[in-house]
């Protein structure tokens, strides 16, 4: 079960069910891998429209291990994503939102 007060999102990957959330170690592990120079301009593209499947990959990346996964974000990028890409997509914004808003 998903606890949304802990900020996790559900996410299925190869079949397999997991729950990601981005830690603080996984915001700070995102923020490096893709460069933004700060966590606002990461969201400021999801909530743009502008994010890219790269965006999507670090970020699903960072919160599977967030979550206690352990899967590269390679390995990520070939994985089977429940829901496909729309999904997938959904999911990183979810787990970015989630990450700084408290659930209502």
């Amino acid at each position: 079960m998903v606890n949304r007060w802990r900020g996790e999102v559900a996410l299925v990957v190869d079949g397999q069910r997991h729950v990601a959330r981005l830690t603080l170690g996984a915001l700070a592990e995102l923020e490096e891998t893709l460069e933004t120079g700060s966590l606002l301009s990461m969201v400021e593209r999801f909530e743009g429209g502008a994010f890219t499947g790269r965006d999507v990959i670090a970020l699903l990346g960072a919160g599977l291990r967030g979550g206690g996964a352990r899967i590269s974000d390679a390995a990520l990028a070939g994985a089977d994503i429940g829901g496909g890409p729309m999904a997938a997509a959904r999911a990183a914004a979810e787990l970015l939102a989630r990450a700084f808003v408290v659930p209502e």
